[in-house]
């Protein structure tokens, strides 16, 4: 299946129904008089959240969504029926925005939640309805009203407790197939990794999800490379880990690129709390280690994450995904930044309204 993360999308509720002209006609009732009934509501078009979905893939080949109108009024006081929604299922953390891409409608985080995009039309009086003590015959009813149409754009963020980040061929896709069941795809050559992927990492017990984004490039923020709109995919996770390849040319320069990608791209990614690791240790001597690690503590002084008060910068990390050397440290460093997050959002819990 392919990835797709965006979908621009045509919605259209649906019409209401028209009221009904009619006046009853029995032959044994000796006054008469209106019994047009209402039409019935035009058809909404909803947004629904739901399981089992990690793709935006089926708004690629339909792009076009309109609810059916609402029924005609009939005479015989029969009012017409509501027309039938329209519902597009979406995957969690789905995102909709309006046609200039930049508007926020509505954020979709959690299973069964459900948006209404576009109402459909009310139905039309029929003439029933306009019968007053002085017109005891109306011979008018009223259209039904014009649904709504929009454009809309759907934009997919996955949902992650910790998020992989570094330039192309720093060991992100090896190391998530390495702590979890996932099966990217690992090559010798850069952008190997072209769509987003997860993997559930079990640490100590515990369990969280790592997301593995494509490399990025200096430029990527310009669209060089494959861009950084994959960067979306790591804004909601609590945690970031940067891998450093120990075998490129200054771990510092290779650092600084990325964080300034971040800086960049804005929405706070570059505030993230940070996990660092020189990774491949496996295929580099002690002499090169040492000399790499050195780069890489200078370029953090410079360009790393803000330090919180009364806290310690993290020492960066050397790990080695096929022997899993320190891999094991760093999932339990990734899992303190997360278990300690979810900690203060439970002390602090839910606001009681205040009341006089």
């Amino acid at each position: 299946m392919k990835f797709l993360d965006q979908a621009k999308v045509y919605i259209r509720s649906g019409d209401g129904g028209a009221g009904a002209v009619s006046f009853r006609r029995e032959k044994f009732i000796e006054f008469g008089g209106p019994d047009g009934g209402n039409g019935g509501r035009g058809g909404d078009v909803v947004i629904e959240c739901v399981d089992g979905l990690n793709t935006l893939i089926d708004y690629r080949y339909q792009q076009h969504f309109k609810a059916k109108t609402g029924q005609h009024g009939m005479g015989r006081n029969r009012h017409g029926a509501k027309g039938d929604s329209v519902t597009l299922k979406v995957p969690v953390g789905t995102q909709i925005y309006e046609e200039d891409n930049e508007t926020l409608i509505a954020d979709l985080t959690e299973v069964g939640e459900t948006f209404v995009i576009a109402e459909g039309g009310n139905g039309g009086f029929g003439n029933l309805h306009f019968t007053t003590s002085t017109n005891r015959a109306p011979h008018h009813a009223n259209p039904g009203q014009i649904g709504d149409e929009l454009t809309i754009w759907l934009r997919l963020k996955l949902i992650a407790d910790a998020g992989l980040v570094g330039l192309p061929n720093a060991g992100k896709s090896t190391f998530l197939a390495s702590v979890s069941s996932a099966k990217p795809k690992i090559a010798d050559y850069p952008f190997t990794t072209l769509h987003p992927g997860l993997g559930v990492v079990r640490s100590d017990g515990r369990e969280f999800v790592l997301a593995d984004i494509p490399g990025l490039i200096e430029g990527a923020h310009e669209g060089h490379g494959l861009g950084d709109r994959f960067l979306g995919h790591v804004e909601r996770c609590r945690v970031i880990l940067h891998l450093i390849d120990a075998t490129c040319e200054h771990a510092g320069t290779a650092y600084r690129i990325v964080r300034k990608e971040l800086a960049a791209y804005g929405n706070g990614l570059d505030e993230k709390p940070e996990i660092i690791a020189l990774s491949k240790s496996d295929i580099a001597d002690a002499f090169t280690l040492g000399q790499q690690m050195e780069r890489l503590k200078r370029a953090i002084r410079s360009y790393g994450p803000p330090v919180v008060e009364g806290e310690r910068r993290r020492p960066p990390l050397i790990i080695s995904a096929p022997t899993h050397h320190g891999v094991t440290e760093a999932l339990r460093a990734l899992r303190r930044v997360i278990d300690g997050e979810n900690e203060m959002e439970a002390a602090s819990g839910p606001q009681e309204a205040w009341r006089p």
